[in-house]
């Protein structure tokens, strides 16, 4: 099984970037965050035409939204509102031997001070409530899946500059302390760090102020894919596509996968 998560940036403005790297990678699930679009016009006929028969989505207009597409019959389709908010930012289903979560995590402003930015306070009270969720409702030897956009690096090699990242939303103390609450809360295995040596720069984001993406390589790893302890013997592989940051229009996240036996 190969799940791919990316954080497209409008669906359907970028529907033609996802259908090509349907070709390119062949995924049997894509994760999308960012999807930007009302339900009433998530482009389901042409993911229906690309093999993929089995969709759950929620979107607004202009902001958020995530999906789930699958080659593969899932139940159980979930919506859910979180931190008293239906701002589509968490979906997930199930599959025979898996369940998979699709989270889009609020980016949290500029100023890391929930006091004067409410927007940072709402991204701390959201990781908390997804650390209780999983909590709460789950034991670490049922086979999970999370996935998304989870807007923050954690580790020093994660980001470009850990020095001078320290006081900029996405690589806070409290941020990095928070989420690593959440992955405790059933011992979760980042994939990425899995793979990929702490010792070494692992990015999935360049910001598009940067005219040289690739030259100057100021980047974050912003988006995550993670399982639980059962799933762990069963990575096989990952990918980070960095070269989609080079397509014409791209997002500017790139998408992560990883492969499942």
């Amino acid at each position: 099984m190969r799940i791919m998560t990316w954080n497209i940036n409008s669906v359907r403005l970028r529907l033609g970037l996802v259908l090509d790297l349907i070709e390119q990678v062949n995924p049997d699930i894509i994760c999308l965050q960012e999807t930007k679009t009302p339900d009433d016009h998530f482009p389901i006929n042409a993911f229906k035409e690309a093999g993929f028969g089995h969709i759950h989505f929620k979107g607004m207009k202009s902001y958020n939204g995530v999906a789930i597409i699958s080659r593969r019959a899932f139940e159980e389709p979930k919506i859910y509102k979180r931190v008293g908010r239906d701002d589509c930012r968490h979906i997930s289903v199930k599959f025979p031997k898996l369940e998979l979560h699709n989270i889009y995590i609020p980016a949290g402003g500029d100023e890391p001070d929930r006091e004067v930015n409410e927007k940072f306070g709402h991204k701390l009270d959201f990781i908390d409530e997804i650390r209780d969720f999983f909590g709460k409702n789950y034991k670490i030897d049922d086979p999970l899946v999370v996935v998304g956009d989870f807007n923050i690096a954690p580790f020093e090699n994660d980001v470009w500059s850990h020095k001078q990242l320290l006081k900029v939303v996405s690589h806070t103390p409290i941020e990095v302390e928070k989420l690593n609450n959440m992955q405790n809360s059933l011992d979760w295995i980042d994939c990425s760090r899995y793979f990929v040596p702490d010792s070494e720069k692992c990015y999935s984001w360049w910001s598009y102020r940067n005219r040289d993406w690739k030259k100057s390589n100021r980047g974050r790893r912003l988006d995550h894919i993670w399982v639980t302890p059962p799933l762990k013997n069963n990575l096989k592989n990952h990918e980070i596509l960095t070269y989609v940051r080079d397509w014409k229009k791209p997002s500017d996240h790139v998408p992560l996968i990883i492969e499942l036996a």
